[in-house]
């Protein structure tokens, strides 16, 4: 798989065997889409504010912290904001799930974990995100739902939707999978309400907002001692554990603070073992929290999770903002 992905961002030539079958998604894509909007499949509207997270591109883009801020933010402007999330890789015993700090990371998916325990916020999981608003609404009192990763969920209808891209990749080649990263065409960006660009400026064509993911502080899986972020950058080497969509932006994030790094890649969601931490040679290992809830029962005393927080401009947090007052008013 990481070929094809390198392939797509390299824009190989030979991914163009494989571009009838990039027609024939985006042409089935579309459809979806559009018997969704004009009633041909049928789709639920919340009586409560949608805000919708997601992206166009397969891969991590950065949704998480996204998430996080926005529900720190709507707190802060007043709303009472609850979750919503499909909970990949989760095996809970039933669904809609509502996932607490406390849920087992094997119930609950590693992302609605996080989310729950740096948001306070109710967390509810379901591939079927309708029941999973119905099933919010009904037992917590909330004015607005946040629905994670949900941009072709149409069947929850949105009143805002947000787009992230990666800064570095971009949209790729611009085709749609199998021969491109794409889950829709680049032109589904032109009826989003807000594209927001992680990292670095790519070529997007539409205004967009820059959005920053900033290092946190380093917090120890055992004893849960927190340090500043480059605390542990005087050592000579630390061991960088990722299994994350993009794990070389965490490896970069790393380097940027001082620590001479050797990368262990895994792929999105990997279920860690101990085995997976431990390298005898008496390093520190330094992981992202979204490992790091995956990883507590297994992690000896050397293990070290990064935290992060996204940082968006005022202009996209004040008209954000107003979208949503219009449409609680309405």
């Amino acid at each position: 798989m990481n070929k094809l992905v390198q392939a797509w961002y390299q824009n190989s030539p030979w991914l163009l065997l494989l571009k009838p079958l990039s027609v024939l998604f985006r042409w089935q894509a579309e459809k979806r889409r559009h018997a969704y909007l004009t009633g041909v499949k049928p789709s639920w509207r919340a009586p409560v504010p949608v805000v919708v997270v997601g992206n166009i591109s397969v891969g991590g883009v950065g949704k998480t912290p996204l998430v996080a801020w926005l529900a720190q933010t709507l707190r802060e402007a007043g709303y009472k904001p609850g979750i919503v999330s499909r909970g990949y890789s989760s095996r809970a015993p039933y669904y809609p799930f509502e996932v607490t700090p406390l849920s087992n990371v094997l119930d609950s998916g590693d992302e609605p974990l996080l989310l729950a325990q740096c948001t306070q916020c109710p967390v509810v999981i379901d591939a079927n995100r309708v029941a999973a608003v119905k099933y919010l609404l009904k037992h917590h009192d909330c004015n607005l739902i946040i629905s994670d990763d949900g941009m072709q969920h149409y069947a929850l209808q949105r009143d805002i939707e947000i787009a992230v891209i990666d800064g570095s990749r971009g949209l790729g080649n611009g085709l749609c999978l199998p021969a491109g990263p794409l889950r829709e065409p680049p032109s589904r960006l032109e009826k989003v309400d807000f594209i927001l660009v992680n990292g670095e400026s790519c070529d997007i064509p539409q205004s967009s907002y820059a959005m920053t993911i900033l290092p946190g502080q380093l917090k120890n899986l055992v004893s849960n001692c927190v340090l500043p972020n480059n605390a542990l950058a005087s050592q000579e080497t630390v061991h960088a554990v990722a299994g994350i969509g993009n794990p070389s932006r965490f490896f970069s994030t790393l380097k940027s603070l001082g620590y001479q790094v050797i990368a262990h890649e895994f792929p999105d969601h990997h279920r860690f073992k101990a085995k997976d931490l431990r390298f005898n040679d008496g390093l520190t290992v330094i992981m992202t929290e979204k490992d790091a809830v995956k990883c507590a029962a297994v992690a000896h005393d050397q293990c070290w999770s990064l935290s992060i927080q996204a940082e968006l401009p005022p202009e996209f947090k004040n008209k954000l903002i107003a979208r949503i007052a219009a449409f609680s008013a309405a």
